[in-house]
């Protein structure tokens, strides 16, 4: 089976951080299908959806992406929902809207795709992606085969799941959403996006996301605003003025220009609060030796 594939492929152009090197492969599945042959006969690789929430070096990558992006089948039954790994979730939210189902507003801003979103359990404005997950479809990249979880078998928490131990890959996932009145759903989407447009950037200026976890019972966006971070600056980047949890890449900011502007805001904050920020963003790639030692100080918490 012949499966799209660029090799030597900047990367940049597709991270919503517009940072990233030259990975050694790149696939690009169209369906379920090439998605499991990918799984079946590459002996390593990484699977990423819209490129968002996560840093790729500057260095590059000399092993495999897959990107999902274009498995973006979804059927809409009454109130069942079923989704690719690939279906973006601004767009699913906006079909469900239109269709009378309600669950799926906080997705109206989400850059990422249906399968990132369960894999970090995706959540704003008191509504999560796995409030209305019935079961996913995955591969069972050990045993290589499909397998089916309910959603008590998902081991959701607080920006994890299941999928983030490497063992299983989502395929699809079938939800269960409400009835409700269209006006209304998009009135409360259109809330959420002018909610979000105070205090995020958007993608016209480049960014990952949320940069830092939040610590149990408080919020890493308060602490670090209270330690001074809004409108720190770094090389090409900044904290954003309106929000002290993202970092912007104002110009042709590397990967070593974020992570040492990450580090000055965790450095803040401990030295403020003695409380360590863990990482919201993954690193992808080949590390320079400062990056790699920045990294370990920063994502020490939940190494393994």
């Amino acid at each position: 089976m012949q499966v799209e594939c660029k090799e030597n492929f900047d990367i940049s152009k597709l991270t919503t951080f517009k940072v990233g090197g030259k990975v050694a492969k790149v696939y690009f599945p169209k369906n379920q299908q090439e998605l499991i042959h990918l799984l079946n006969t590459l002996s390593e690789y990484i699977i990423l959806g819209n490129c968002s929430n996560v840093l790729i070096s500057s260095q590059g990558y000399k092993g495999n992406i897959i990107l999902t992006s274009g498995m973006s089948d979804y059927s809409i039954n009454g109130a069942k929902v079923s989704a690719e790994c690939g279906v973006k979730g601004p767009m699913l939210s906006q079909k469900c809207a239109e269709a009378g189902l309600c669950g799926f507003e906080f997705m109206i801003g989400f850059p990422g795709t249906v399968g990132g979103e369960i894999c970090m359990n995706a959540s704003a404005h008191g509504q999560a992606i796995s409030d209305k997950l019935i079961k996913c479809c995955l591969f069972d990249a050990e045993k290589k085969e499909i397998v089916y979880k309910e959603k008590s078998e998902m081991g959701f928490g607080y920006r994890t799941s299941l999928l983030q131990g490497g063992k299983y890959i989502l395929l699809s996932a079938e939800f269960e959403l409400m009835k409700g009145d269209t006006e209304t759903i998009k009135e409360l989407m259109n809330r959420n996006l002018e909610s979000r447009k105070e205090i995020q950037p958007n993608l016209s200026n480049p960014n990952a996301g949320s940069v830092f976890r939040n610590p149990e019972n408080d919020s890493a966006g308060r602490l670090l605003d209270k330690a001074g971070c809004k409108g720190m600056k770094g090389n090409n980047s900044e904290v954003w003025a309106k929000h002290a949890n993202f970092i912007v890449n104002t110009g042709n900011a590397t990967s070593a220009d974020i992570l040492e502007l990450m580090y000055k805001m965790y450095s803040s904050v401990k030295e403020k609060f003695t409380i360590e920020l863990t990482p919201e963003l993954i690193f992808i790639g080949d590390m320079t030796e400062k990056e790699e030692e920045l990294w370990n100080i920063m994502y020490k918490k939940i190494q393994k």
